[in-house]
């Protein structure tokens, strides 16, 4: 089987998440768990061996206290069966395979076990993209890989059920964060340990004029009424069982009540501000 391409430089991506939890910026993932929390409240089951794949436990460990935690590496520390629940939490947009972390996931999990996972989708941070690609056109003439790139949520839906999932689910919820600045986004990146970890990326240090024309256009095209800038995070969810004789089988396609569209309307949640620093 051909292997998949190299998206992510795992050495430079971990050495970035190590960076970053000496002083994390985790509001992100804290909205996620709750949001996981709720979802899990609507499955209405016990779940009595949880596995989280994370770097950053300790916002996931207060939804799911006593989980196994789990190193997001190529190869996940999961016995075949082991599990009830696996929680892939904000690490799948990072994967080199992400098909592979599925199919390890859903090999972990026992008959009926449950697989939720959340990441950062297509719409994410598409104002940063703008602004760099645009003052690195004009400072340089061409552009470098600087953000990753992330799938989209039809695409990601895919995925559960290459890897074998049952009733596969995929939706998400688009995050609009303000800053009081665009360097406050860049310093919370940063925070996040979601700084370029890209295996083609530059490899020296990028020319002041495009990160002060990155940031002037930033501040020019992306800012709110009160004169704060605007920051996209796309949480895309994906959920899916481990297949098991007692499972409800799909609707007949065309037979669906409502459209999707219908169902994932409003899905917006409104806008929070990150405070000045």
């Amino acid at each position: 089987m051909e292997k998949p391409p190299v998206l992510t430089d795992t050495v430079a991506l971990a050495r970035h998440r190590s960076r970053a939890r000496r002083a994390p910026a985790l509001f992100l993932h804290e909205d996620a768990a709750a949001e996981l929390q709720e979802r899990l409240l609507e499955v209405n089951r016990t779940f009595t061996a949880p596995a989280i794949v994370t770097d950053f436990p300790d916002p996931w460990l207060a939804v799911l206290p006593g989980a196994r935690i789990v190193a997001p590496e190529e190869t996940l520390d999961l016995a075949e069966g082991a599990q009830d629940l696996v929680i892939h939490a904000m690490a799948l947009h990072w994967a080199n395979d992400p098909v592979g972390q599925l199919v390890q996931c859903a090999r972990a999990l026992r008959p009926d076990g449950l697989f939720i996972a959340v990441m950062f989708g297509g719409e994410t941070l598409t104002e940063l993209r703008a602004a760099l690609a645009e003052a690195e056109i004009a400072a340089t003439g061409g552009l470098s890989p600087r953000v990753l790139p992330m799938g989209e949520i039809r695409d990601l839906g895919a995925l559960l059920q290459r890897a074998g999932f049952a009733l596969p689910v995929a939706d998400g919820v688009l995050r609009k964060v303000t800053y009081p600045d665009p360097l406050a986004l860049l310093h919370d990146l940063r925070a996040m340990g979601e700084t370029n970890a890209l295996d083609a990326r530059i490899r020296h240090f990028t020319r002041p004029s495009v990160i002060a024309g990155a940031l002037a256009r930033y501040a020019e095209a992306f800012a709110e009424p009160d004169g704060r800038v605007r920051a996209s995070f796309d949480m895309v969810w994906l959920t899916g069982w481990k297949p098991h004789p007692s499972q409800q089988k799909p609707l007949r396609p065309g037979s669906a009540a409502h459209r999707l569209a219908e169902a994932l309307n409003g899905a917006d949640l409104p806008a929070c501000d990150r405070p000045s620093r």
